[in-house]
C-alpha cells in the first residue's frame, strides 16, 4: 500500500542542494578520523560579547521567559528603530519594525507578504542560496541577473534594468553580499532606487553583513527610495549571535503588519531571552562598537592573507569588500565546481562550498571566519592539490 504521506507540490518544488554530497562526505571523513578543516561555515568564529550574554542571563533571572508580542518586545523594536536612524539614516518608527527568529524568517515573511504566483523577482548572481528557493515557494519566479568576477561581482544597473518585464515585482539586494563579499557603491544603489521608482518595484535589501565592510562605503538603499524599500537585518553576523536567532525588518507599516500576521500563524514571537540579549547588543554602544572593531580588523587581516594566497596558487580570487567569504575560481582543479570541491575535500581535506547553489559556476566559496593558523594550513594543503 502506498504511503499516505504524499509530499505537496510546494515541498517537491524545493531543489535538492548540490552541496549535500560534499557535506555528507566531509562528515564521513571526520568519522573516519580525518583532519578536516572547514571553510564552509557562514558564521563568526568569535563568541557572543560578554555584555550580551550577561543580558540574557539577567533576562532569565528576571523571569522574561514567557510569550512576547509577535513582532517583538517594545524595547527591542524601539532600539531597532533607533539603530536604523542612527546607523543607516532610515526613519522607521517602532511600529514599522518587526523582530523575527533570524534574518531568514524576516525574508520569508516578507516574500510571502508581497509575492504571488507569476511575479518575477530579480536577484543578482552569485546569490545566497535561500533567495531563489524562498521566492519559488511563493509561486513567484526568481530571475538571476549575472555579475562577473572581473568586476568584483559588482551589479550593473543597466543589466538589471534590461531584465525588468511587466511581471517584475521585486529586486533583492544583498550588500555586503554572501557569497561574494561585494559591496554595492552609492551610485549603483541610487540607480537601482531610481529603477524601482520608475517601474514601481519593491526593493528588499538584506544588510546582515553591514558592519563587516573593509574597503568601501556601506549605504542603505532605503535612504534613496524609502517608499519602495524593505530593509532586513539581524544580530547574527555583527554581534556573533547566529544561534540566538534574532532578525528584524523595517518598512511600510502595512507590510510590517502583514509580516506580523504571517508570523503569528507560524512561529509566533522570537525567543524572549534572545530578544533581551539583542537589546543589549543594540543599546550597549561602547562595548558593542569595540567588539565589532576587533572582529572587523581580524577578518580584514584574514581576507588579505587568503586572497593573496589563493591568487598565488593560480586560483583567481577577487578581493571582497565585505562579509567573510571569498569566491575562488577552481577550474585549475576541475572545470566543474562540484567536482573541484570534492577533490579539495578528498585530497586536501578542506571543506568548501561549491558555487552550484550560488549561481556561480566554476567557483568555490571559502569562509575566512576561522583562525589565521587554519588559513595558512588550508593554503599549504591547496598548494599540493594544485601542483598535483
Amino acid at each position: 500500500m502506498p504511503s499516505p504521506f504524499r509530499l505537496s507540490a510546494r515541498a517537491q518544488s524545493l531543489k535538492p542542494s548540490a552541496t549535500v554530497a560534499v557535506t555528507s562526505r566531509a562528515l564521513e571523513l571526520r568519522r573516519q578520523g580525518a583532519d578536516i578543516i572547514s571553510m564552509s561555515v557562514g558564521e563568526p568564529d568569535f563568541d557572543t560579547p560578554p555584555h550580551v550574554r550577561a543580558a540574557a542571563i539577567a533576562a532569565i533571572e528576571a523571569g522574561h521567559t514567557r510569550y512576547t508580542p509577535v513582532g517583538g518586545i517594545p524595547e527591542l523594536r524601539a532600539a531597532v528603530s533607533a539603530k536604523f536612524r542612527r546607523e543607516n539614516g532610515l526613519a522607521y518608527a517602532p511600529d514599522a519594525v518587526t523582530v523575527t527568529s533570524g534574518g531568514k524568517q524576516a525574508l520569508f515573511n516578507a516574500f510571502f507578504a508581497l509575492l504571488g504566483p507569476g511575479d518575477e523577482v530579480l536577484i543578482p548572481a552569485p546569490y545566497w542560496v535561500s533567495y531563489p528557493e524562498m521566492v519559488a515557494l511563493t509561486g513567484a519566479v526568481p530571475v538571476a541577473v549575472p555579475t562577473t568576477p572581473e568586476s568584483g561581482f559588482q551589479l550593473d544597473p543597466e543589466r538589471l534594468a534590461a531584465a525588468v518585464t511587466p511581471r517584475t515585482r521585486m529586486v533583492i539586494l544583498n550588500s555586503p553580499g554572501n557569497p561574494t563579499g561585494a559591496v554595492f557603491p552609492p551610485e549603483t544603489l541610487r540607480a537601482v532606487a531610481e529603477l524601482a521608482q520608475r517601474c514601481g518595484l519593491v526593493v528588499v535589501t538584506d544588510e546582515i553583513y553591514e558592519h563587516l565592510v573593509y574597503d568601501a562605503e556601506q549605504v542603505s538603499i532605503g535612504t534613496y527610495a524609502p517608499e519602495h524599500t524593505l530593509t532586513i537585518n539581524g544580530a547574527s553576523k555583527a554581534y556573533a549571535m547566529t544561534g540566538w536567532r534574532i532578525g528584524y525588518a523595517g518598512g511600510p507599516k502595512h507590510v510590517i503588519a502583514a509580516m506580523n500576521a504571517l508570523q503569528s500563524q507560524s512561529t509566533s514571537n522570537a525567543s524572549s531571552v534572545s530578544q533581551y540579549a539583542a537589546l543589549a547588543a543594540l543599546e550597549g554602544h561602547e562595548d558593542t562598537a569595540r567588539f565589532i572593531a576587533i572582529a572587523r580588523a581580524a577578518y580584514r587581516e584574514r581576507r588579505d592573507r587568503i586572497v593573496a594566497g589563493l591568487n598565488a596558487l593560480g586560483l583567481p580570487t577577487p578581493t571582497p569588500q565585505g562579509a567573510f567569504y571569498v569566491m575562488a575560481d577552481t577550474r585549475a582543479v576541475h572545470p566543474d565546481e562540484l567536482q573541484a570541491a570534492r577533490i579539495i575535500l578528498d585530497e586536501a581535506q578542506v571543506a568548501a562550498v561549491p558555487g552550484t547553489d550560488f549561481g556561480a559556476p566554476g567557483q568555490v566559496r571559502l569562509s575566512y571566519a576561522t583562525s589565521m593558523e587554519n588559513i595558512e594550513e588550508v593554503l599549504r594543503r591547496l598548494a599540493g592539490v594544485v601542483r598535483g
